[in-house]
């Protein structure tokens, strides 16, 4: 499985965690169980509030859980309709985040739970 991580820029496992899922620059992919890192520009980073469609960048990359500073209420319940889980990013990097995934140490957003618009991380 892999864990998708929205990032500043495409230095893959030091690359800094961007803020906001839908308008970051680029996805950071990790695939848990080769290791190996893939950069995704995002193509739909500029967008009105709402209308954004991210995923389209992330189609058939094999993204099983998101890691995200913040999310709005409708993009987590997109993911969650793909069975992708989305998590709260504690961390700066992309390898700090990979590191509190894999030990469980993440805690899980839902729609309750969502920003309510952008500035709210």
């Amino acid at each position: 499985m892999k864990i998708c991580v929205p990032t500043t820029g495409d230095k893959g496992l030091e690359e800094r965690v961007y803020g906001h899922f839908g308008s970051a620059p680029y996805f950071t992919l990790v695939d848990l169980e080769t290791a190996q890192v893939e950069v995704v520009a995002n193509e739909n980073e500029h967008h009105s509030h709402g209308s954004c469609h991210p995923m389209a960048s992330l189609l058939g990359k094999d993204v099983g859980a998101v890691v995200v500073g913040g999310m709005g209420r409708r993009a987590i319940e997109i993911l969650n309709a793909e069975k992708i889980k989305v998590y709260k990013a504690d961390g700066e990097t992309v390898r700090d985040l990979v590191q509190a995934y894999k030990e469980g140490k993440l805690v899980e957003l839902s729609p309750e739970i969502a920003c309510a618009g952008h500035g709210c991380h």
